[in-house]
C-alpha cells in the first residue's frame, strides 16, 4: 500500500490525496459503503461500483460465523466470493474491519438505546461490561485477552483474541483490515476507559505482531511454490503457486491501528501518540462520541498521529460530520447510513432528508433530485418510490439506497475536488447552509 497527498488544505488538518492498493487506487477523501456480510444490502456490487464507489468495506465478526472465513479463502477471497469487479473485469479494493465494534454493539449497547454518536450522555445508560452476566442481557464479554461472542445466530459461543481476529482477516484476503480492539459506549465513566484504553493498546501490539508473523508465512509458502515451479516440480497454473490466503499473487494486507480514548482529550491524544508510534500502514479514528464535541476529539487525534499515513474515521457518514472530518484531516469514512436510511424510506437531498412514505410524495412525480445523475433519478419518480414503500416491495430500499449511496459518496468526491480547487471552505458553506434550510 503507498498513500499520496497530492494537496493539502490550507489552514487545516485536510487534504487529498491518492492511496494505492493492492488492487487500486482509492482517491481520497473517499467514503465507503458497508457490506457487512460481503454484500451491500439490496444492492449488487455492480450498482456500488456504477454510483462511483471505488471501495467497500465487510465486516469480520458477522463474515466469521457466516459462512466462515475458510471458506472465504478456499473461494479465493472476498473479492472473488462477492465479485467485486471493476468493469474492466479487475478486482476493486476491499476493507475489512476488526470486529472491535461488535465488541460494543453485542455488549455495552445490546438492548439498549445508545449509539456510537450521543448528542446527551447519559449515566443511567451504562452497562458495566466487566461485571457479572446477571447484570444485563448481551452478547459479548471483554477479557484481557479477548471477547467472548455468544452468536446472535445459533447462541454458540466464540472466543476472539487479536490474533484470531487478524487470522480471520488475512483469510479474507481484503487490501486493508484492522487491528482488534475495543470500542467502548459514551456513557462509560473515565475510569473504565483508562481501562479499555490500556487493553486496546495491548491488543494492538498484538494485531501487528500476528499480521507480521502471517505476513512472513505467506512471503515464505509464495517464495516455495515459486522455486518448486522453477524447477518443474509444479505444473503451470498450479494453485499451489497462489498464496494460500488471497488466491493472487498481489501483496499481503496493509494494517491500520486503531485510536480509541473515549471523549477524553488527554486519554485520545495519548491513544493517538501510542498507536502512531507503532509501525501500522494506516490509522483508524475509532469509539464512540459526544456530537458536541466529536470534531475536537477528531482534530487531537489528526495532529498527532504521522502525517504520511492514511487516517480511517469507523463508523461516520453523515453530511455535516463528512465535512468536519475532512477538514480535520480524515481521508477515508463509512457507514451503514446510506443504505439503513434508505431501506427505511428515508433518502438524503441536497435540501436536507426526506421521509418518502409522507403525504405529500404519494402524487408527487419528480425524481428524488432534478439535477441528481444516479440510476434512481434518472429513472423514476417520487411517487412511484412512495407506492413502492407503502406496499412493502423490495424495490424501494434498492432505489432509495442506490440515490443515498450516490448522494454521499459523490458528496465526498465533490469535497476532495473542492481541495484540489482551493474551494473547501466556500463549498462547505454552501453546501451547509442549503442542506440545514429544510
Amino acid at each position: 500500500m503507498y498513500f499520496k497527498i497530492e494537496k493539502k488544505l490550507n489552514n487545516s488538518l485536510g487534504r487529498a490525496g491518492v492511496l494505492t492498493t493492492a488492487h487500486g487506487e482509492i482517491h481520497t477523501p473517499a467514503f465507503v459503503p458497508v457490506g457487512t456480510k460481503a454484500t451491500v444490502k439490496s444492492l449488487s456490487p455492480d450498482q456500488v461500483l456504477d454510483l462511483g464507489a471505488e471501495v467497500i468495506l465487510a465486516n469480520t465478526y458477522h463474515l466469521y460465523l457466516q459462512p466462515g472465513d475458510e471458506l472465504v479463502a478456499k473461494a479465493g477471497g472476498l473479492h472473488t466470493f462477492m465479485n467485486w469487479r471493476r468493469s474492466d473485469g479487475s478486482f476493486g479494493p476491499m476493507m475489512t474491519d476488526s470486529g472491535g465494534f461488535q465488541v460494543f454493539s453485542l455488549g455495552a449497547a445490546y438492548g439498549k438505546e445508545i449509539s456510537k454518536i450521543s448528542k446527551i450522555t447519559d449515566p443511567s445508560l451504562l452497562i458495566p461490561e466487566r461485571f457479572d452476566d446477571s447484570d444485563a442481557p448481551r452478547l459479548a464479554k471483554i477479557g484481557q485477552d479477548g471477547v467472548s461472542f455468544k452468536s446472535h445466530l445459533d447462541g454458540s459461543i466464540h472466543y476472539i483474541t487479536p490474533e484470531k481476529s487478524i487470522q480471520i482477516q488475512h483469510n479474507l484476503g481484503a487490501d486493508i483490515i484492522f487491528a482488534f480492539d475495543e470500542c467502548t459506549s459514551p456513557t462509560e465513566d473515565l475510569k473504565y476507559q483508562e481501562e479499555a484504553l490500556e487493553r486496546t493498546h495491548r491488543w494492538a501490539e498484538r494485531s501487528l505482531a500476528e499480521h507480521q508473523k502471517l505476513v512472513e508465512e505467506e512471503k515464505a509458502s509464495l517464495a516455495g511454490s515459486l522455486s518448486l515451479r522453477a524447477r518443474g516440480a509444479l505444473p503451470l497454473g498450479s494453485s499451489a503457486c497462489e498464496t494460500p490466503r488471497k488466491g493472487t499473487f498481489l501483496s499481503s494486507p496493509a494494517l491500520f491501528g486503531i485510536v480509541q480514548g473515549g471523549r477524553d482529550e488527554n486519554l485520545r491524544k495519548k491513544s493517538a501518540q501510542f498507536i502512531g508510534g507503532l509501525a501500522f500502514d494506516g490509522y483508524g479514528i475509532g469509539g464512540s462520541f459526544a456530537k458536541e464535541d466529536m470534531s475536537r476529539a477528531v482534530k487531537w487525534v489528526s495532529g498527532i498521529l504521522p502525517e504520511s499515513k492514511p487516517r480511517h474515521l469507523l463508523g461516520i457518514g453523515e453530511p455535516e460530520d463528512l465535512f468536519m472530518g475532512v477538514e480535520n484531516g480524515v481521508d477515508l469514512f463509512d457507514c451503514v447510513a446510506p443504505t439503513r436510511l434508505g431501506r427505511n424510506g428515508t433518502i438524503y437531498t441536497k435540501k436536507g432528508k426526506i421521509i418518502i412514505m409522507n403525504k405529500q410524495f404519494r402524487d408527487d412525480f419528480s425524481p428524488i433530485e432534478k439535477d441528481c445523475k444516479c440510476y434512481t433519478c434518472k429513472n423514476y419518480m417520487r411517487a412511484y418510490i412512495a407506492h413502492l414503500f407503502h406496499g412493502k416491495e423490495m424495490l424501494g430500499g434498492t432505489l432509495a439506497s442506490i440515490h443515498n449511496l450516490y448522494f454521499i459518496v459523490n458528496l465526498v468526491k465533490k469535497i476532495r475536488q473542492s481541495i484540489l480547487d482551493d474551494k473547501f471552505f466556500e463549498f462547505k458553506e454552501k453546501f451547509l447552509q442549503k442542506y440545514k434550510s429544510r
